[in-house]
Protein backbone atom coordinates (compact mmCIF):
# COMPACT_ATOMS: atom_id res chain seq x y z
CA UNK A 1 0.00 0.00 0.00
CA UNK A 2 3.61 1.96 0.60
CA UNK A 3 6.03 3.09 -1.44
CA UNK A 4 8.61 3.43 0.84
CA UNK A 5 9.04 3.56 4.48
CA UNK A 6 11.92 5.35 5.53
CA UNK A 7 13.12 6.36 9.10
CA UNK A 8 12.18 9.10 10.96
CA UNK A 9 15.89 10.77 11.45
CA UNK A 10 15.72 13.84 8.74
CA UNK A 11 19.16 15.04 6.95
CA UNK A 12 19.94 17.43 4.49
CA UNK A 13 20.83 14.59 2.17
CA UNK A 14 18.82 14.33 -1.00
CA UNK A 15 15.97 11.64 -1.93
CA UNK A 16 18.57 10.38 -4.59
CA UNK A 17 21.47 9.96 -1.90
CA UNK A 18 19.10 8.37 -0.23
CA UNK A 19 18.10 5.52 -2.76
CA UNK A 20 21.66 5.12 -3.53
CA UNK A 21 22.19 4.17 -0.07
CA UNK A 22 20.05 1.17 -0.36
CA UNK A 23 22.20 -1.61 1.06
CA UNK A 24 23.38 -3.01 -2.52
CA UNK A 25 21.53 -6.01 -3.79
CA UNK A 26 25.19 -8.17 -3.02
CA UNK A 27 24.61 -7.74 0.39
CA UNK A 28 23.93 -11.83 1.71
CA UNK A 29 22.02 -12.00 4.91
CA UNK A 30 23.63 -15.34 7.44
CA UNK A 31 21.74 -18.27 8.12
CA UNK A 32 20.97 -16.59 11.53
CA UNK A 33 19.18 -13.62 10.08
CA UNK A 34 17.20 -15.72 6.92
CA UNK A 35 15.68 -17.69 9.77
CA UNK A 36 14.86 -15.01 12.00
CA UNK A 37 12.85 -13.04 9.64
CA UNK A 38 10.94 -16.33 8.36
CA UNK A 39 9.67 -16.78 11.81
CA UNK A 40 9.23 -13.32 12.63
CA UNK A 41 6.93 -13.24 8.62
CA UNK A 42 5.24 -16.34 10.01
CA UNK A 43 4.32 -15.14 13.24
CA UNK A 44 3.44 -11.84 12.73
CA UNK A 45 1.00 -12.78 9.34
CA UNK A 46 -0.43 -15.73 11.64
CA UNK A 47 -0.98 -13.00 14.37
CA UNK A 48 -2.72 -10.52 11.54
CA UNK A 49 -5.47 -13.05 10.30
CA UNK A 50 -8.47 -13.91 11.91
CA UNK A 51 -8.88 -17.56 12.89
CA UNK A 52 -12.91 -17.42 14.21
CA UNK A 53 -15.25 -18.17 11.85
CA UNK A 54 -17.54 -15.76 13.09
CA UNK A 55 -15.32 -13.07 12.14
CA UNK A 56 -16.23 -13.83 8.17
CA UNK A 57 -19.76 -14.66 9.01
CA UNK A 58 -20.19 -11.83 10.78
CA UNK A 59 -18.67 -10.04 7.49
CA UNK A 60 -20.37 -11.54 4.99
CA UNK A 61 -23.67 -10.70 7.02
CA UNK A 62 -23.50 -6.77 7.33
CA UNK A 63 -26.00 -4.55 5.95
CA UNK A 64 -23.71 -1.58 4.55
CA UNK A 65 -26.50 0.90 4.13
CA UNK A 66 -27.92 0.61 7.91
CA UNK A 67 -24.19 -0.04 9.79
CA UNK A 68 -23.83 -0.72 13.46
CA UNK A 69 -20.63 0.83 15.25
CA UNK A 70 -20.05 -3.36 16.04
CA UNK A 71 -19.98 -4.00 12.19
CA UNK A 72 -16.98 -1.83 11.89
CA UNK A 73 -15.47 -2.47 14.99
CA UNK A 74 -15.72 -6.43 15.35
CA UNK A 75 -13.73 -6.54 11.95
CA UNK A 76 -10.88 -4.32 13.21
CA UNK A 77 -10.88 -5.79 16.90
CA UNK A 78 -9.74 -9.59 16.39
CA UNK A 79 -6.46 -11.73 17.70
CA UNK A 80 -5.89 -14.88 17.34
CA UNK A 81 -7.54 -17.68 19.30
CA UNK A 82 -7.52 -21.54 18.85
CA UNK A 83 -9.28 -22.65 21.97
CA UNK A 84 -9.54 -26.51 20.81
CA UNK A 85 -5.91 -26.23 21.14
CA UNK A 86 -5.35 -23.96 24.55
CA UNK A 87 -7.53 -25.98 26.42
CA UNK A 88 -4.69 -28.82 26.39
CA UNK A 89 -1.80 -26.08 27.53
CA UNK A 90 -1.74 -24.71 31.35
CA UNK A 91 -2.83 -21.53 31.94
CA UNK A 92 -0.35 -18.46 31.23
CA UNK A 93 -2.12 -15.09 31.94
CA UNK A 94 -4.19 -15.94 28.78
CA UNK A 95 -1.31 -15.87 26.37
CA UNK A 96 -1.91 -19.32 25.06
CA UNK A 97 -3.04 -18.34 21.90
CA UNK A 98 0.45 -16.60 21.03
CA UNK A 99 2.19 -19.33 22.12
CA UNK A 100 0.46 -21.51 19.61
CA UNK A 101 1.39 -18.91 16.97
CA UNK A 102 4.70 -19.19 17.82
CA UNK A 103 5.20 -22.83 17.43
CA UNK A 104 3.08 -22.99 14.36
CA UNK A 105 5.29 -19.95 12.99
CA UNK A 106 8.48 -21.97 14.26
CA UNK A 107 7.52 -25.37 12.62
CA UNK A 108 7.41 -22.77 9.36
CA UNK A 109 10.09 -21.51 9.65
CA UNK A 110 12.00 -24.65 9.96
CA UNK A 111 10.34 -26.07 6.76
CA UNK A 112 10.97 -22.68 4.93
CA UNK A 113 14.37 -23.15 5.52
CA UNK A 114 14.55 -26.83 4.55
CA UNK A 115 13.12 -25.59 0.77
CA UNK A 116 14.42 -22.10 0.32
CA UNK A 117 18.44 -22.26 0.66
CA UNK A 118 19.19 -20.21 -2.08
CA UNK A 119 17.46 -16.61 -0.75
CA UNK A 120 20.20 -14.25 -0.14
CA UNK A 121 17.88 -12.24 1.68
CA UNK A 122 14.35 -10.80 2.36
CA UNK A 123 14.18 -7.35 2.00
CA UNK A 124 10.97 -7.40 -0.05
CA UNK A 125 9.03 -9.52 1.92
CA UNK A 126 10.53 -7.35 5.54
CA UNK A 127 8.87 -4.27 3.36
CA UNK A 128 5.81 -5.75 2.56
CA UNK A 129 5.63 -7.22 6.18
CA UNK A 130 5.74 -3.85 7.68
CA UNK A 131 2.76 -3.02 5.61
CA UNK A 132 0.88 -5.83 7.13
CA UNK A 133 2.09 -4.83 10.63
CA UNK A 134 1.50 -1.15 10.19
CA UNK A 135 -1.95 -1.67 8.85
CA UNK A 136 -3.19 -4.45 11.16
CA UNK A 137 -1.98 -1.94 14.30
CA UNK A 138 -3.66 0.97 12.70
CA UNK A 139 -7.20 -0.41 12.02
CA UNK A 140 -7.45 -2.31 15.20
CA UNK A 141 -5.92 0.76 17.49
CA UNK A 142 -8.71 3.32 15.95
CA UNK A 143 -11.37 0.63 16.38
CA UNK A 144 -10.46 0.83 20.04
CA UNK A 145 -9.74 4.09 19.82
CA UNK A 146 -13.43 5.54 19.06
CA UNK A 147 -14.93 3.87 21.82
CA UNK A 148 -12.70 6.30 24.89
CA UNK A 149 -12.79 9.51 21.98
CA UNK A 150 -17.17 9.36 22.18
CA UNK A 151 -16.96 8.11 25.96
CA UNK A 152 -19.12 5.10 26.16
CA UNK A 153 -16.09 2.24 26.88
CA UNK A 154 -15.75 3.81 30.68
CA UNK A 155 -19.41 4.99 31.37
CA UNK A 156 -19.86 7.71 33.93
CA UNK A 157 -21.55 5.88 37.32
CA UNK A 158 -25.02 5.36 37.47
CA UNK A 159 -26.94 6.58 40.71
CA UNK A 160 -26.55 2.94 41.49
CA UNK A 161 -22.86 2.80 41.28
CA UNK A 162 -22.64 5.86 43.11
CA UNK A 163 -24.47 4.30 46.31
CA UNK A 164 -22.29 1.30 46.09
CA UNK A 165 -19.66 0.75 49.01
CA UNK A 166 -15.98 1.39 48.04
CA UNK A 167 -15.53 -2.08 49.55
CA UNK A 168 -17.63 -3.99 47.55
CA UNK A 169 -16.13 -2.94 43.99
CA UNK A 170 -13.60 -5.12 42.48
CA UNK A 171 -10.48 -3.15 41.72
CA UNK A 172 -10.66 -3.28 38.18
CA UNK A 173 -13.80 -1.79 38.70
CA UNK A 174 -12.57 1.06 40.39
CA UNK A 175 -9.86 1.54 37.81
CA UNK A 176 -12.84 1.70 35.40
CA UNK A 177 -15.22 4.48 37.49
CA UNK A 178 -11.82 6.42 37.80
CA UNK A 179 -11.38 6.99 34.26
CA UNK A 180 -15.29 6.95 33.55
CA UNK A 181 -15.67 10.27 36.31
CA UNK A 182 -13.40 12.27 34.23
CA UNK A 183 -14.69 12.20 30.77
CA UNK A 184 -12.68 14.34 29.68
CA UNK A 185 -9.63 12.25 30.33
CA UNK A 186 -10.84 9.35 28.45
CA UNK A 187 -11.45 11.32 25.30
CA UNK A 188 -8.21 12.43 25.32
CA UNK A 189 -6.48 8.81 25.85
CA UNK A 190 -8.78 8.19 22.93
CA UNK A 191 -7.24 10.70 20.68
CA UNK A 192 -3.99 9.35 21.97
CA UNK A 193 -4.60 5.96 20.20
CA UNK A 194 -6.22 7.59 17.45
CA UNK A 195 -3.80 9.65 16.50
CA UNK A 196 -1.04 7.01 16.66
CA UNK A 197 -3.14 4.22 14.81
CA UNK A 198 -3.20 7.06 11.95
CA UNK A 199 0.25 7.79 11.64
CA UNK A 200 0.82 3.94 11.15
CA UNK A 201 -0.93 4.41 8.17
CA UNK A 202 1.63 7.11 6.04
CA UNK A 203 5.52 6.23 5.81
CA UNK A 204 6.99 9.33 7.09
CA UNK A 205 5.02 9.35 10.11
CA UNK A 206 5.22 5.39 10.63
CA UNK A 207 7.94 5.69 13.55
CA UNK A 208 6.13 8.41 15.29
CA UNK A 209 2.29 6.41 15.18
CA UNK A 210 4.20 3.29 16.64
CA UNK A 211 6.38 4.64 19.23
CA UNK A 212 3.18 6.18 20.37
CA UNK A 213 1.11 3.16 20.34
CA UNK A 214 3.75 1.20 22.57
CA UNK A 215 3.48 4.37 25.11
CA UNK A 216 0.22 4.64 25.24
CA UNK A 217 -0.78 1.03 24.86
CA UNK A 218 2.29 0.28 27.31
CA UNK A 219 0.50 1.49 29.95
CA UNK A 220 -2.81 0.72 29.57
CA UNK A 221 -0.83 -3.20 29.23
CA UNK A 222 0.64 -2.62 32.72
CA UNK A 223 -2.86 -0.99 34.24
CA UNK A 224 -4.82 -4.17 33.31
CA UNK A 225 -2.17 -6.36 35.03
CA UNK A 226 -2.01 -4.14 38.76
CA UNK A 227 -5.79 -3.84 38.67
CA UNK A 228 -6.41 -7.39 37.13
CA UNK A 229 -8.51 -5.50 34.29
CA UNK A 230 -8.88 -8.65 32.08
CA UNK A 231 -7.79 -6.50 28.68
CA UNK A 232 -4.17 -6.68 29.20
CA UNK A 233 -4.11 -9.27 25.70
CA UNK A 234 -5.38 -7.31 24.07
CA UNK A 235 -3.99 -3.90 24.54
CA UNK A 236 -0.35 -6.10 24.56
CA UNK A 237 -1.09 -7.33 21.25
CA UNK A 238 -0.52 -3.85 20.13
CA UNK A 239 2.17 -3.28 22.20
CA UNK A 240 4.15 -6.79 20.00
CA UNK A 241 2.98 -4.39 16.70
CA UNK A 242 4.19 -1.06 17.82
CA UNK A 243 7.75 -2.83 19.31
CA UNK A 244 8.14 -4.63 15.85
CA UNK A 245 7.10 -1.74 13.35
CA UNK A 246 9.94 0.12 15.78
CA UNK A 247 12.57 -2.15 15.42
CA UNK A 248 12.68 -1.19 11.92
CA UNK A 249 14.43 1.51 13.21
CA UNK A 250 16.30 0.37 15.53
CA UNK A 251 19.84 0.35 13.49
CA UNK A 252 19.28 3.98 12.47
CA UNK A 253 18.87 5.82 15.51
CA UNK A 254 21.87 3.79 16.93
CA UNK A 255 24.17 5.43 14.46
CA UNK A 256 22.86 8.87 14.63
CA UNK A 257 22.14 8.80 18.78
CA UNK A 258 24.54 6.47 20.00
CA UNK A 259 27.40 6.66 17.34
CA UNK A 260 26.67 10.32 16.44
CA UNK A 261 27.57 9.50 12.75
CA UNK A 262 26.13 10.99 10.09
CA UNK A 263 23.08 8.23 9.14
CA UNK A 264 21.22 7.47 5.82
CA UNK A 265 18.00 4.94 6.18
CA UNK A 266 19.60 1.85 4.37
CA UNK A 267 16.22 0.11 3.89
CA UNK A 268 14.22 -1.36 1.21
CA UNK A 269 11.19 0.09 -0.89
CA UNK A 270 9.42 -1.07 -4.09
CA UNK A 271 9.12 1.53 -6.92
CA UNK A 272 5.93 1.81 -8.36
CA UNK A 273 6.03 2.11 -12.24
CA UNK A 274 2.62 1.69 -14.03
CA UNK A 275 -0.02 3.76 -13.32
CA UNK A 276 -2.33 1.05 -12.63
CA UNK A 277 -0.22 -0.11 -9.60
CA UNK A 278 -0.73 3.43 -7.77
CA UNK A 279 -4.35 3.67 -8.59
CA UNK A 280 -4.68 0.36 -6.37
CA UNK A 281 -2.27 1.45 -4.09
CA UNK A 282 -3.75 5.06 -3.41
CA UNK A 283 -7.64 3.36 -3.78
CA UNK A 284 -6.66 0.88 -1.24
CA UNK A 285 -5.25 3.37 1.31
CA UNK A 286 -8.65 5.90 0.57
CA UNK A 287 -10.87 3.20 1.45
CA UNK A 288 -9.45 2.76 5.13
CA UNK A 289 -8.99 6.18 5.95
CA UNK A 290 -12.46 6.64 4.78
CA UNK A 291 -14.06 3.45 6.56
CA UNK A 292 -12.02 3.28 9.98
CA UNK A 293 -11.47 7.48 10.41
CA UNK A 294 -15.05 8.70 8.89
CA UNK A 295 -17.52 5.95 8.66
CA UNK A 296 -16.74 4.30 11.86
CA UNK A 297 -16.34 7.53 13.61
CA UNK A 298 -20.25 8.70 12.21
CA UNK A 299 -21.74 5.57 13.37
CA UNK A 300 -19.97 5.74 17.08
CA UNK A 301 -21.21 9.16 17.33
CA UNK A 302 -25.10 7.53 16.53
CA UNK A 303 -23.73 4.88 19.11
CA UNK A 304 -23.05 7.34 21.61
CA UNK A 305 -26.05 9.92 21.21
CA UNK A 306 -29.03 6.96 21.11
CA UNK A 307 -27.55 3.79 22.13
CA UNK A 308 -24.10 3.04 24.01
CA UNK A 309 -23.49 -0.33 24.09
CA UNK A 310 -22.48 -0.44 27.97
CA UNK A 311 -25.44 1.56 29.17
CA UNK A 312 -29.00 0.36 28.69
CA UNK A 313 -30.06 2.34 25.31
CA UNK A 314 -34.25 2.40 26.67
CA UNK A 315 -35.19 5.32 28.86
CA UNK A 316 -36.75 4.45 32.56
CA UNK A 317 -40.18 5.78 33.46
CA UNK A 318 -38.85 9.81 34.49
CA UNK A 319 -41.33 10.20 37.42
CA UNK A 320 -39.44 7.20 39.34
CA UNK A 321 -36.14 8.33 38.70
CA UNK A 322 -33.47 8.84 41.59
CA UNK A 323 -32.56 7.92 44.61
CA UNK A 324 -34.90 6.37 48.13
CA UNK A 325 -34.59 5.33 51.10
CA UNK A 326 -36.43 2.13 52.35
CA UNK A 327 -39.37 3.83 54.83
CA UNK A 328 -40.88 1.01 55.19
CA UNK A 329 -40.20 -3.02 54.03
CA UNK A 330 -43.23 -5.73 54.14
CA UNK A 331 -42.82 -9.34 53.59
CA UNK A 332 -45.75 -11.60 53.15
CA UNK A 333 -47.67 -8.84 54.93
CA UNK A 334 -45.12 -8.63 57.91
CA UNK A 335 -43.38 -5.55 58.78
CA UNK A 336 -39.71 -5.96 58.89
CA UNK A 337 -38.07 -3.02 60.98
CA UNK A 338 -35.26 -1.66 59.69
CA UNK A 339 -32.04 -3.67 60.33
CA UNK A 340 -28.59 -2.95 58.66
CA UNK A 341 -27.83 -6.73 58.98
CA UNK A 342 -30.95 -8.20 57.92
CA UNK A 343 -31.05 -10.54 54.93
CA UNK A 344 -34.20 -9.95 53.85
CA UNK A 345 -35.05 -5.96 54.03
CA UNK A 346 -34.15 -3.83 51.39
CA UNK A 347 -32.39 -0.95 52.56
CA UNK A 348 -32.26 1.93 49.71
CA UNK A 349 -33.52 1.68 46.10
CA UNK A 350 -32.68 3.89 42.79
CA UNK A 351 -34.39 4.34 39.58
CA UNK A 352 -31.54 5.23 36.92
CA UNK A 353 -32.50 7.25 33.71
CA UNK A 354 -32.50 4.37 31.87
CA UNK A 355 -34.73 0.81 32.69
CA UNK A 356 -32.59 -0.15 35.85
CA UNK A 357 -33.70 -0.95 39.20
CA UNK A 358 -31.26 -1.56 42.01
CA UNK A 359 -31.33 -1.82 45.46
CA UNK A 360 -29.07 -3.20 48.52
CA UNK A 361 -29.42 -6.00 50.83
CA UNK A 362 -27.18 -7.12 53.14
CA UNK A 363 -27.44 -10.67 51.16
CA UNK A 364 -24.26 -11.84 49.03
CA UNK A 365 -24.30 -13.06 45.65
CA UNK A 366 -22.10 -14.35 42.83
CA UNK A 367 -19.62 -12.05 41.94
CA UNK A 368 -19.81 -11.12 37.70
CA UNK A 369 -16.17 -11.43 36.65
CA UNK A 370 -17.16 -9.09 33.28
CA UNK A 371 -16.18 -5.50 31.88
CA UNK A 372 -19.77 -5.39 31.37
CA UNK A 373 -18.84 -5.20 27.58
CA UNK A 374 -18.97 -7.58 24.69
CA UNK A 375 -22.00 -6.64 22.08
CA UNK A 376 -25.04 -7.13 23.92
CA UNK A 377 -28.21 -5.89 22.21
CA UNK A 378 -31.00 -6.16 24.94
CA UNK A 379 -31.00 -3.84 28.05
CA UNK A 380 -30.95 -6.90 30.22
CA UNK A 381 -28.05 -8.01 28.94
CA UNK A 382 -25.69 -4.65 29.22
CA UNK A 383 -24.00 -5.61 32.63
CA UNK A 384 -21.60 -2.72 33.50
CA UNK A 385 -23.67 -1.66 36.21
CA UNK A 386 -23.51 -4.79 38.22
CA UNK A 387 -20.27 -6.35 36.85
CA UNK A 388 -17.41 -6.81 39.50
CA UNK A 389 -19.76 -5.45 42.29
CA UNK A 390 -19.72 -7.51 45.59
CA UNK A 391 -21.99 -6.73 48.14
CA UNK A 392 -25.73 -6.99 48.21
CA UNK A 393 -26.16 -4.63 45.61
CA UNK A 394 -28.98 -5.86 43.42
CA UNK A 395 -29.23 -4.64 39.69
CA UNK A 396 -32.67 -5.11 37.41
CA UNK A 397 -33.49 -4.55 34.12
CA UNK A 398 -37.43 -3.37 33.62
CA UNK A 399 -40.27 -3.24 31.05
CA UNK A 400 -42.60 -0.38 32.34
CA UNK A 401 -46.17 -0.90 31.92
CA UNK A 402 -47.04 2.92 32.14
CA UNK A 403 -50.78 1.97 31.87
CA UNK A 404 -51.33 -0.58 34.54
CA UNK A 405 -48.49 0.93 36.21
CA UNK A 406 -46.64 -2.49 36.83
CA UNK A 407 -42.51 -3.23 36.37
CA UNK A 408 -41.78 -6.54 34.91
CA UNK A 409 -37.86 -7.24 36.39
CA UNK A 410 -35.63 -9.73 35.25
CA UNK A 411 -32.26 -9.88 37.36
CA UNK A 412 -29.22 -8.06 35.11
CA UNK A 413 -26.76 -10.53 37.21
CA UNK A 414 -25.39 -13.22 34.73
CA UNK A 415 -23.40 -14.70 36.99
CA UNK A 416 -26.94 -15.36 39.40
CA UNK A 417 -28.56 -17.18 36.62
CA UNK A 418 -29.36 -20.39 36.58
CA UNK A 419 -29.96 -22.83 33.55
CA UNK A 420 -33.25 -24.94 33.08
CA UNK A 421 -33.19 -28.29 34.07
CA UNK A 422 -35.06 -29.25 30.33
CA UNK A 423 -31.77 -28.21 28.67
CA UNK A 424 -28.68 -29.71 27.99
CA UNK A 425 -25.39 -27.26 29.26
CA UNK A 426 -23.48 -28.59 26.88
CA UNK A 427 -25.39 -27.67 23.64
CA UNK A 428 -26.05 -23.76 24.93
CA UNK A 429 -23.58 -21.31 24.76
CA UNK A 430 -23.69 -19.63 28.49
CA UNK A 431 -21.27 -16.83 28.96
CA UNK A 432 -18.03 -18.14 31.00
CA UNK A 433 -18.35 -15.89 33.74
CA UNK A 434 -18.04 -16.91 37.57
CA UNK A 435 -21.53 -19.11 39.10
CA UNK A 436 -23.48 -19.15 35.21
CA UNK A 437 -25.27 -22.10 35.13
CA UNK A 438 -24.42 -23.73 38.26
CA UNK A 439 -27.59 -25.28 38.93
CA UNK A 440 -30.16 -26.40 36.86
CA UNK A 441 -33.75 -25.67 38.22
CA UNK A 442 -37.22 -24.61 36.72
CA UNK A 443 -38.53 -21.02 36.58
CA UNK A 444 -40.40 -20.29 39.56
CA UNK A 445 -42.48 -18.00 37.11
CA UNK A 446 -44.72 -18.73 34.23
CA UNK A 447 -43.06 -18.40 30.66
CA UNK A 448 -45.99 -16.10 29.85
CA UNK A 449 -45.13 -14.20 33.39
CA UNK A 450 -45.41 -11.19 30.99
CA UNK A 451 -48.89 -11.23 29.43
CA UNK A 452 -49.85 -10.33 25.48
CA UNK A 453 -51.75 -7.42 26.86
CA UNK A 454 -49.06 -5.92 28.76
CA UNK A 455 -46.92 -6.43 26.10
CA UNK A 456 -49.14 -4.48 23.63
CA UNK A 457 -49.27 -1.17 26.62
CA UNK A 458 -45.10 -1.98 26.79
CA UNK A 459 -43.79 -1.88 23.00
CA UNK A 460 -41.67 -3.38 20.93
CA UNK A 461 -37.67 -2.87 23.01
CA UNK A 462 -36.33 -2.69 19.73
CA UNK A 463 -38.36 0.31 18.98
CA UNK A 464 -37.42 1.90 22.38
CA UNK A 465 -34.55 3.58 21.66
CA UNK A 466 -34.04 6.63 19.15
CA UNK A 467 -35.20 5.99 15.53
CA UNK A 468 -31.82 7.33 14.65
CA UNK A 469 -29.97 4.93 16.44
CA UNK A 470 -31.73 2.00 15.54
CA UNK A 471 -29.54 -0.54 12.52
CA UNK A 472 -29.94 -3.10 10.75
CA UNK A 473 -27.66 -5.12 13.44
CA UNK A 474 -29.59 -4.10 15.79
CA UNK A 475 -33.26 -5.30 14.56
CA UNK A 476 -31.88 -8.87 13.60
CA UNK A 477 -29.83 -9.37 16.77
CA UNK A 478 -33.21 -8.76 18.24
CA UNK A 479 -35.51 -11.61 16.24
CA UNK A 480 -33.15 -14.17 17.83
CA UNK A 481 -33.96 -15.61 21.03
CA UNK A 482 -32.23 -14.57 23.76
CA UNK A 483 -29.66 -17.10 25.77
CA UNK A 484 -32.09 -19.79 27.84
CA UNK A 485 -31.12 -18.55 31.20
CA UNK A 486 -33.22 -18.26 34.05
CA UNK A 487 -33.17 -15.39 35.73
CA UNK A 488 -34.38 -14.33 39.35
CA UNK A 489 -37.97 -11.87 38.10
CA UNK A 490 -40.14 -9.76 40.14
CA UNK A 491 -43.18 -8.70 39.07
CA UNK A 492 -44.02 -5.05 41.11
CA UNK A 493 -46.56 -2.42 40.82
CA UNK A 494 -45.91 1.13 41.72
CA UNK A 495 -48.03 3.81 42.89
CA UNK A 496 -46.36 7.85 43.54
CA UNK A 497 -47.76 10.89 45.85
CA UNK A 498 -48.45 13.61 44.02
CA UNK A 499 -45.42 15.56 44.14
CA UNK A 500 -43.25 12.58 43.51
CA UNK A 501 -41.91 12.36 47.25
CA UNK A 502 -42.96 8.77 47.85
CA UNK A 503 -43.08 5.85 46.10
CA UNK A 504 -44.63 2.71 46.99
CA UNK A 505 -44.04 -0.77 45.10
CA UNK A 506 -45.97 -3.79 45.62
CA UNK A 507 -45.84 -7.08 44.22
CA UNK A 508 -43.99 -10.02 44.14
CA UNK A 509 -40.46 -10.88 44.39
CA UNK A 510 -37.78 -13.56 43.05
CA UNK A 511 -39.32 -16.49 45.14
CA UNK A 512 -42.86 -15.14 44.42
CA UNK A 513 -43.72 -13.38 48.01
CA UNK A 514 -45.47 -10.94 48.59
CA UNK A 515 -43.68 -7.75 48.90
CA UNK A 516 -44.42 -4.06 49.52
CA UNK A 517 -41.68 -1.48 49.88
CA UNK A 518 -42.20 1.99 50.70
CA UNK A 519 -39.80 4.45 49.61
CA UNK A 520 -38.56 8.05 50.37
CA UNK A 521 -36.56 10.35 47.59
CA UNK A 522 -33.69 11.65 49.01
CA UNK A 523 -32.17 14.37 47.11
CA UNK A 524 -28.27 13.81 46.88
CA UNK A 525 -26.01 16.51 46.15
CA UNK A 526 -22.58 14.93 45.54
CA UNK A 527 -19.30 15.90 45.47
CA UNK A 528 -18.32 14.17 42.04
CA UNK A 529 -18.83 16.54 39.21
CA UNK A 530 -21.76 16.12 36.84
CA UNK A 531 -20.68 14.75 33.65
CA UNK A 532 -20.73 16.67 30.57
CA UNK A 533 -20.18 14.44 28.14
CA UNK A 534 -23.40 11.92 28.78
CA UNK A 535 -24.14 8.96 26.64
CA UNK A 536 -27.35 8.16 25.28
CA UNK A 537 -31.15 9.62 24.98
CA UNK A 538 -33.18 9.00 27.43
CA UNK A 539 -35.75 12.32 27.58
CA UNK A 540 -38.64 10.80 25.15
CA UNK A 541 -41.88 11.18 26.10
CA UNK A 542 -43.71 8.26 27.29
Amino acid sequence: MDSSIVSPIHSSISEEAVQNAVSPSGHVWNKGQKFGFRLLFLFFVLMSIPWNIRWYTDLFAIDWTSLHYRDLYDIARFQPSFPMLTKWLPEWYGYNDWIIVLLFSLIGALLWSAVDKKARDYRKLYYWLMVVARYRAGIGIIGFAFTKVLPVQMPYPSEGLLNTNFGDLTPQKIYWLSIGIVPWYQVFAGIVELLAGSLLFFRKTTFYGAALLVGALGSITFVNFAYDGGVHIYASYFVLFGSFILSYYVSDIYRLMILEQVTVPRHYYPKFRRNWQHIVRFGLKTVVLVLFLGVLFYVQLLNFWYDPYKQPSSPGVAKLRGYYQVDEFYLNGKLIPFNPNDSLRWQDLTFEKWSSLTFKVNRAQPLDLSNGGGSPIRDVDRTFEIAGVAGGRRVYHYYADTITQTLYLEDKNIAAARFPASVKRRNVDYPNRQGAGQTAIDDIYPADWISSTAWQHIGKEDQMIDPRGATARRSRDFVKAPLPLIRNKMVLQYRTSDNGSTVVLEGLNESRDSIKVVLKRQHRNYTLTKSTLDAGSYDRKE
